[in-house]
């Protein structure tokens, strides 16, 4: 098992720094570059070699990567002429919120997803099975924006029960109220009903498949009720795909946290990537985008251990 971790961890670090060498090229690669977003349209030449080569951008661009990351190892993010405010900073401000955000949806999402996968099981091809399997594939299909957009025209505009926009203020220094909870309900709804569309269908199979296994006929054979089968036999077993999803799937999470900040105006480190990704501003492109790798690739490592707990038929060698 020791050995298993060490393999992934050096597979996982030869994995990011893949992805920053394609980022940081694709990202140096875009048509304008950051001396001319930040300058203006009406910066002349000499303004713009000037300005590149205060900031070493005229440098070859191998020489600009590994400068990068080596200021990256020493625990510099670079600093952003876009919100004139070091990176560190700025993503030690912003993460914590969407931490929190994501935290909550899929905490919301485990909690509805895994009964309704239980159930959609237990009553595969009946008729609440054909139900909640037409509104997982409707709301599995809807974006993010999108979901946003018609939440917020029916809570908001039509019924005015929440507030189209989140919390604005550091949500670790404000009071836990009715107003904090009402203005994260729509942000959090939103990723939770795509997550919950997802994770319920990985469920439903896990736990179909599980059904069938000769442990669980044993179990009915000896008199185990219903409710003692899925408990002892089949919940346990059914919980390690949805392990494994749990780590990959915080990609697309991220993803969908970028667009439903942006939507709701919510001051977290999607709505940073965004606005940065509008002005060019690379040093906060890429520390964000590095965030998110680390962050898949623990979450993935994770899953890899967490599988290994659930279930002691797995081993490592």
């Amino acid at each position: 098992m020791v050995g298993y971790i060490v393999r992934r961890l050096i597979q996982s670090v030869i994995v990011l720094f893949g992805v920053t060498i394609v980022v940081f090229v694709l990202l140096h690669l875009i048509p304008g570059g950051e001396a001319r977003a930040l300058l203006g349209p009406k910066a002349t030449q000499a303004d713009i070699i000037a300005f590149n080569r205060e900031l070493g951008l005229d440098k070859p661009l191998p020489v600009q990567y590994f400068t990068w990351l080596n200021n990256i190892l020493h625990g510099n993010l670079g600093y952003s002429y876009r919100f004139n405010a070091p990176v560190a900073q700025l993503i030690g401000t912003d993460l914590p919120k969407t931490l929190v955000l994501m935290g909550a949806s899929y905490l919301v999402a485990l909690i509805v997803a895994i009964p309704l996968g239980i159930l959609q099981g237990v009553r595969h091809n009946k008729f609440d099975d054909y139900t909640l399997t037409a509104f997982s594939f409707l709301f599995y299909s809807m974006p993010p924006y999108w979901l946003g957009l018609v939440l917020i025209l029916i809570f908001s505009v039509q019924l005015q029960w929440l507030p189209p926009t989140a919390p604005q203020g550091n949500l670790g220094q404000a009071s836990f109220d009715s107003q904090l909870v009402a203005g994260l309900a729509l942000p959090v709804i939103t990723l939770a009903l795509i997550t919950i569309a997802q994770f319920s269908r990985y469920q439903r199979s896990a736990v179909m498949d599980s059904l069938v296994q000769d442990h669980v006929r044993t179990a009915r054979s000896k008199g185990l009720t219903s409710m003692q089968t899925l408990g002892r036999h089949v919940l346990r077993n059914s919980l390690i795909p949805l392990l494994t999803l749990l780590g990959v799937s915080l990609p697309a999470l991220f993803a969908g946290a970028l667009l439903t900040e942006s939507i709701f105006n919510y001051p977290g480190m999607g709505l940073l990537f965004w606005q940065a990704a509008q002005s060019s501003d690379y040093p906060t492109l890429l520390a964000t985008t590095l965030i998110v790798s680390v962050a898949t690739l623990a979450g993935s490592l994770l899953a890899d251990i967490m599988y290994a707990i659930v279930d002691p038929r797995i081993r490592y060698s």
